[in-house]
């Protein structure tokens, strides 16, 4: 399959492996490391894969984007996969018939997400623009100095010169590393995209939910608001304790990214 699939790792030792097992058919497979101590890249070397060094130096380009701009691609496809994804066989093959098409330059990917020991079947639905063509475009350009310690791209997403599809056929998302984890993380996204918005010039590129999200981020309600649609009008009261948790903990995100916007602004 004409497809490279690049793997950003930072100390994913524990994922790697089954994840790079699911990528049987692909081309080539790329992990790019940011200086992982547990064993991580030695795991890429004995798999096969192509293993790339990055160091952030902070601002533009953060991994992603940099992989973009200078990775040799031998392939005209690339797909994007975090080590706690797996690629299951109906999306492997939905991949090959829609790439075989050539009437796209990417898709947005669908995926199942684990969260407190089983998958999340309802609710606001994760998807990303993983899979474009490598001459295709960039993921958005911000310039970042230093808002965080996150080295790769957090929410941007590509921005793509040509039509864009849909792979309906799930990727499985293993997300789920303890609540520790799960907060420790979304405490950092939330203070990079608090930083974002307050320093966002354009909304010209941004997707339909980007847009949405900053328009209305401010707004007292939001974040009850989102609740409100993740919990019961996207029936994530269906997936139990484990729906209403991670619908309450995505509400609590948002009220963070509040309180930080208005924290920098005082």
């Amino acid at each position: 399959m004409p497809v490279t699939a690049v793997i950003p790792t930072r100390n994913e030792a524990k994922n790697l492996p089954d994840c790079l097992a699911a990528l049987v058919g692909l081309a080539e497979v790329v992990v790019v490391d940011s200086g992982s101590t547990d064993g991580t890249q030695e795991i890429a070397k004995r798999a096969g894969a192509k293993l790339v060094q990055f160091e952030w130096k902070g601002g533009f380009p953060k991994k992603r984007n940099w992989v973009l701009l200078n990775y040799p691609f031998k392939t005209s496809w690339v797909l994007f996969v975090d080590a706690d994804e797996r690629l299951t066989k109906e999306f492997r093959k939905e991949m090959a018939d829609k790439i075989d098409t050539g009437d796209y330059v990417g898709f947005w990917l669908n995926y199942n997400n684990h969260f407190l020991g089983q998958v999340l079947r309802h609710g606001i639905p994760q998807r990303k623009l993983a899979l474009f063509r490598a001459d295709a475009g960039l993921f958005e350009k911000i310039e970042d100095p230093g808002w965080s310690n996150l080295d790769m791209e957090v929410h941007e997403h590509p921005v793509l010169t040509g039509r864009v599809g849909e792979i309906r056929s799930p990727i499985d998302h293993l997300d789920f590393r303890g609540m520790h984890h799960f907060i420790q993380r979304h405490n950092e996204y939330s203070s990079w995209e608090a930083k974002r918005y307050l320093t966002l010039k354009s909304t010209t590129s941004l997707t339909t939910r980007q847009r949405i999200k900053y328009k209305y981020l401010e707004k007292w309600w939001y974040p009850f608001g989102y609740f409100l649609i993740a919990y019961f009008a996207k029936l994530g009261f269906l997936d139990g304790r484990a729906g209403f948790v991670y619908a309450l903990l995505k509400c609590a995100y948002f009220v963070e990214m509040q309180e930080k916007v208005d924290e920098t602004r005082r």
